[in-house]
């Protein structure tokens, strides 16, 4: 069974961080490449960034360029958000997906495999 499963969201203060996970099952994680989305209530859901299946490549949103940064380990199947300098508008459902295009982009359409979320509140 393919899966994500999405773990490290919580509660944190205006200019805190937090460090999100994602890690797959079932699949040929390390030929794919992955991404995050976050979804605001109300809003739709957006681009964070995305990484290739060997991390040569990365792109950002530019809301979140220069303090969110995506990495990921192969032999752990597992992708990560390191998440600083936090704002209000961060605050979001954030999901991890996989796309078997090796390279990523930030069409949420490329990806076929999601995860269930995780909640991240930043308060001010």
């Amino acid at each position: 069974q393919v899966q994500l499963i999405e773990s490290g969201g919580g509660l944190v203060q205006v200019g805190g961080s937090l460090r999100l996970s994602c890690t797959g099952t079932g699949r040929t994680f390390n030929v794919d490449a992955m991404a995050w989305f976050r979804q605001a209530p109300g809003k739709e859901r957006e681009f964070v960034g995305s990484i290739s299946w060997n991390s040569n490549r990365s792109s950002y949103a530019d809301s979140v360029k220069g303090r969110f940064t995506i990495s990921r380990d192969n032999a752990k199947r597992s992708l990560y958000l390191q998440m600083n300098s936090l704002k209000p508008e961060d605050t979001a459902v954030y999901y991890c997906a996989e796309t078997r295009n090796p390279v990523g982009n930030s069409n949420p359409n490329l990806y076929d495999v999601w995860g269930q979320g995780t909640q991240v509140t930043v308060s001010s």
